[in-house]
């Protein structure tokens, strides 16, 4: 087993399978529906849990009655919690997601971590014992930072989830081994997925991926690049698929080479898009067995 350790954002997500997105005024009914931990780096810890090892998320949860909702579904997948400001008494952000059925799209309204960023003085000072491998989402820029620079030091494996580009994630580059980016993550003066990999080269970072959706996965390695093919599925649900992917990821870097450790993380990702919700996909069949 290996310890993992993934830093970032921790929401509440009510998630709700419709037929269609309503109109203006218009009310709809929801075929299905789930209450679940959500967020980047939470999602990945869940993911990381599942293949059989311990995980922790580092974030911001507070003691608002609603955070119970979130400390029992990360107890019940084994995520530990390191809360880094337990005192706030506000509510957690919520995010609001309906998924179309038949298509798997989503929309998604949330309220990201601007509101309750702390500083890296709030982190315990052992924070790194036991620790194998580290995902940073960018939504605790300074505790993210402060993470990756001790890692770097103690060679232990940076990942971080690209989803798209924050500020101060420049902070953070210099420390990292393994950007796993989306189609999204544009860097200033990037336009386009070449410059996106120049530029994060150019900040020292020897193994990138951009993930293209259903398209196949953009990568570069020491040297080299090229492309991995998505296997084709009956789509579902999106929802957290990315997070998912970052998840796996994080699990199998610690046994693969960089594209076996992509191509693992991607039939993760995959099956979970089979599936509704950020959880459905994990339930009645124990650890998940891909084959490379």
């Amino acid at each position: 087993m290996n310890n993992g350790l993934f830093v970032g954002m921790v929401t509440l997500d009510l998630v709700y399978l419709t037929d269609q997105l309503p109109s203006s005024n218009q009310k709809i009914v929801a075929s299905d529906y789930t209450v679940a931990a959500g967020g980047p780096a939470t999602n990945a810890a869940v993911t990381f849990s599942y293949l059989g090892n311990p995980a922790t998320i580092v974030g911001v949860v507070g003691n608002h009655p609603i955070t119970e909702l979130i400390r029992k579904d990360l107890a019940t997948y084994r995520v530990g919690i390191v809360d880094l400001d337990s005192t706030i008494p506000e509510p957690p952000p919520v995010s609001s997601i309906m998924v179309t059925q038949g298509s798997g799209d989503r929309a998604v309204i949330s309220l990201n971590a601007t509101r309750i960023q702390v500083g890296s003085d709030q982190l315990p000072l052992d924070i790194l014992s036991g620790i194998d491998v580290i995902m940073i989402d960018g939504h605790q820029m300074a505790v993210g930072q402060a993470i990756a620079q001790l890692a770097k030091s103690k060679k232990i494996a940076v990942v971080i989830d690209g989803g798209s580009w924050k500020s101060g994630f420049d902070t953070v580059l210099p420390f990292v081994d393994y950007a796993i980016c989306s189609a999204n993550f544009y860097p200033p003066g990037c336009n386009n997925t070449d410059e996106v990999i120049s530029y994060l080269t150019a900040a020292g970072i020897p193994h990138i991926a951009i993930t293209q959706g259903d398209k196949p996965i953009r990568y570069y390695s020491l040297g080299e690049s090229g492309e991995l093919p998505i296997p084709p599925i009956t789509t579902v649900d999106t929802l957290g698929a990315g997070d998912v992917f970052h998840g796996a990821f994080c699990h199998y870097i610690l046994e693969e080479n960089f594209t076996s450790a992509l191509i693992a993380a991607t039939k993760v990702a995959s099956r979970s898009c089979q599936f509704f919700g950020t959880r459905q996909w994990m339930q009645g069949n124990g650890e998940l067995r891909i084959e490379n």
